[in-house]
């Protein structure tokens, strides 16, 4: 799918995830949602796919383009989005990734109508986009000192 990248079939566009989707629900999985912009992968991010994995059957990670995260984030991103989609997709808890551009994942969850949607610890469950179309709702505990802009200023700091 992604030129000179061995993927798996994880990496889909939304349209083949539809169908996916639909496939497994028919199949009685429990489908989990999460999404983020996942510059720089971290041990955070590896705890937090892990738990939210662990909440259902399938696990989807919907992942900020790289024009939405330059929108939510100055300066960002650091890792292009096809690099990034690329190491969540070697990621054993994750089984599907896509690219979305929006700046929320609201059209994709309102298409998708996962089982369940996860979000990290610094979000509350209120606050969590799709939060009200979803069944079952979780803000996952947020793992300290592990985030992006920390290894960030840290190599700042180092080098400045």
């Amino acid at each position: 799918m992604l030129s000179g990248y061995s993927t798996n079939d994880k990496i889909r566009p939304l349209n083949e995830l539809i169908k996916i989707v639909g496939e497994k629900r028919a199949e009685g999985k429990k489908i989990v949602f999460t999404n983020g912009c996942f510059d720089l992968i971290h041990a955070g991010h590896v705890r937090y796919l892990q738990q939210a994995r662990g909440l259902g059957d399938i696990l989807i990670v919907a992942v900020n383009s790289d024009s939405s995260v330059r929108r939510l984030k100055p300066r960002r991103p650091i890792v292009q989005q096809e690099e990034r989609a690329v190491v969540l997709s070697a990621l054993a808890p994750v089984d599907f990734v896509l690219i979305f551009d929006e700046d929320t994942p609201f059209e994709t969850i309102d298409v998708l109508r996962p089982d369940v949607l996860v979000k990290g610890g610094d979000w509350k469950k209120e606050d969590i986009v799709g939060s009200a179309i979803v069944p079952e709702v979780y803000s996952l505990p947020y793992v300290a000192g592990m985030s992006t802009t920390g290894i960030i200023n840290k190599i700042l700091e180092r080098y400045n």
